[in-house]
């Protein structure tokens, strides 16, 4: 690595002012718009990158003393407290390094809406996801075609920063990470122009996932690796997908079973028939009883949503809604009263209020 005070063609001893005219008479020599040569070019980045340094006076000074710097006065050499701890006791200073561009990508979660039928059996889905892929024009590398990262002169390849700083134990350097290379320990002086020196670029695309039967709102299902691509083209993070169901008009779900409402007609309540209708999974046909009421519920076995674990199906639960009519024609009316004249009356009994059908369904569907 060039010398920054060679560079710039002054002595050690320069003043800023003598640095800010030697800058300005090199990068009148050597700007791209006047002398466009490839040469010229490298030196222009040189020179401009000697002037970043020597001209902020922290930069300089932690460049004049270098990586190596004593303490200015006597005892060790210390990397902090917990270093002088464990000096003094004899756990020895722990070397540090500097730290990897290349890091785990973020998880990330994505919802997704299932229809109710869908995870009767499971489904697959392409989930369109909006992520970090790795830049293929570097490919993760950071770097510009031809070139690499360099050493930074400034912590000359550590990473660490280390200062003096005066305590009641005497002078000590502590260290924190280099503000130049921000840790890392190289620079990179030509950055990809693509993924502007970061290895890795937004895209969206496309990832086939497999839903499983028996899902249900809230669950999340782990996809390893799917996730973003990490800086510098480091290891994926996983994809996380939150399954929402979508409410449906005709059934709802408890559990692994089905539950459904269905109106009868007061007269096929009353002699019974027999019916079939069609559910998620195609058509069932079941039979009601002669003297059904209403509230009553009607189990079809297997006929519910697939066991997320363990296998089998729940059940389908339907409950029934006896139909009273409200108009009827004279013919009708006669013979209804017909029919309750030839009935032993029944005196009214109170029982326990009812807050309505969906109330009378619900405690016989919890209660079944």
């Amino acid at each position: 690595m060039a010398d920054h005070y060679e560079v710039l063609g002054v002595d050690r001893t320069a003043t800023t002012d003598e640095i800010k005219k030697a800058y300005r008479r090199l990068a009148r020599e050597l700007h791209p718009d006047v002398n466009p040569g490839a040469d010229a070019s490298e030196r222009f980045k040189l020179v401009t990158h000697a002037y970043d340094v020597l001209s902020d006076p922290q930069q300089r000074e932690q460049y004049d003393l270098g990586p190596q710097a004593g303490f200015g006065g006597g005892g060790g050499n210390f990397g902090g407290f917990g270093d002088i701890f464990e000096t003094f006791f004899g756990g020895g200073q722990q070397t540090r390094g500097p730290r990897s561009r290349r890091e785990r990508g973020q998880d990330a979660l994505v919802r997704v809406e299932v229809e109710l039928d869908e995870i009767i059996f499971g489904t697959k889905r392409d989930i369109e996801v909006d992520t970090a892929i790795l830049c293929e024009t570097c490919n993760g590398s950071c770097c510009a075609a031809g070139t690499q990262p360099v050493t930074c002169d400034i912590c000359r390849g550590s990473g660490q920063i280390q200062r003096t700083v005066r305590s009641l134990l005497g002078n000590v350097m502590t260290s924190s990470p280099c503000g130049t290379c921000r840790g890392y320990g190289t620079v990179i002086p030509n950055p990809c122009p693509t993924c502007q020196g970061q290895g890795r670029v937004r895209a969206r695309r496309n990832i086939p996932v497999d839903i499983p039967a028996g899902v249900d709102t809230g669950l999340r299902l782990q996809l390893p690796s799917q996730g973003e691509v990490g800086p510098a083209g480091g290891s994926s993070g996983d994809l996380y997908l939150e399954i929402k169901v979508k409410h449906h008009d005709v059934f709802s779900r408890n559990g692994d079973d089905l539950l459904a409402t269905l109106e009868v007609q007061m007269t096929d309540a009353i002699l019974g028939t027999k019916t079939t209708l069609k559910t998620l999974d195609g058509e069932v046909s079941f039979d009601i009883k002669p003297g059904t009421q209403s509230a009553e519920v009607i189990t079809v076995k297997d006929r519910g949503v697939t066991r997320l674990r363990g296998g089998g199906r729940g059940d389908l639960k339907i409950g029934i809604q006896v139909a009273t009519p409200t108009k009827l024609s004279g013919k009708e009316q006669d013979l209804i009263k017909q029919f309750a004249s030839s009935r032993k009356p029944l005196a009214p009994t109170l029982t326990h209020f009812q807050q309505g059908l969906f109330q009378k369904l619900r405690d016989r569907f919890l209660n079944i």
